[in-house]
């Protein structure tokens, strides 16, 4: 007969520290209400000016999933007595000529098991498009398309488009939960 294993309580009762490898108060804070979301305890959330290796603006899933797995990997190596470590990163990409917006979320716990999603997309519209492919980063673009300053530390181009109906820190949040799914059920994603 199998038993559940035993739990250490010292353990559940510790609170965790989770590593954002970024400063971006909205995906410090995406972060922590989706562990709170997902997983019962304590957890302090902080953040880290982590460089993600890739483009200031990311094109595609690969470069994107890159600058993500980067920022949730070097926040490990600068800060590695966390318990967990999560990289956020956001990109764009065409479709059938079309940009259209998303991230990637990668979270590494202590044993090095990966968790990782994609948040879902969403199209730009042509003045945005414009700037970007003319080099300018999506929040830069936003910022001068709708005469508002760092929307990226705030609703971001999800939250202007949706007139709020969506901002940002739910946008990730969600992805943030999805990217959490392999500690939630570590039996099933036993490497």
């Amino acid at each position: 007969m199998n038993f559940p294993k035993r739990r250490n309580i010292k353990e559940d009762l510790r609170q965790k520290l989770v590593i954002v490898g970024s400063k971006n108060p909205v995906k410090i804070s995406c972060t922590e209400a989706a562990f709170h979301q997902a997983f019962e305890g304590s957890f302090l959330v902080e953040g880290l000016n982590i460089s993600s290796g890739v483009s200031e603006q990311p094109y595609g899933d690969e470069e994107t999933y890159l600058g993500a797995f980067n920022r949730a990997k070097n926040a490990k190596v600068v800060f590695p007595e966390a318990d967990y470590w999560v990289g956020i990163e956001g990109g764009v990409d065409l479709v059938e000529g079309e940009m259209h917006a998303f991230a990637w979320v990668v979270v590494i716990d202590k044993e090095g098991k990966v968790g990782k999603a994609k948040t879902s997309t969403f199209f730009l519209p042509k003045a945005i498009v414009e700037l970007v492919e003319s080099g300018m980063e999506l929040g830069e673009a936003d910022d001068k398309v709708f005469q508002r300053t760092n929307s990226k530390q705030e609703n971001g181009a999800v939250g202007i488009l949706t007139n709020g109906a969506l901002d940002r820190k739910e946008y990730y949040q969600q992805a943030v939960v999805l990217a959490l799914i392999p500690f939630l059920q570590r039996e099933l994603y036993a490497n």
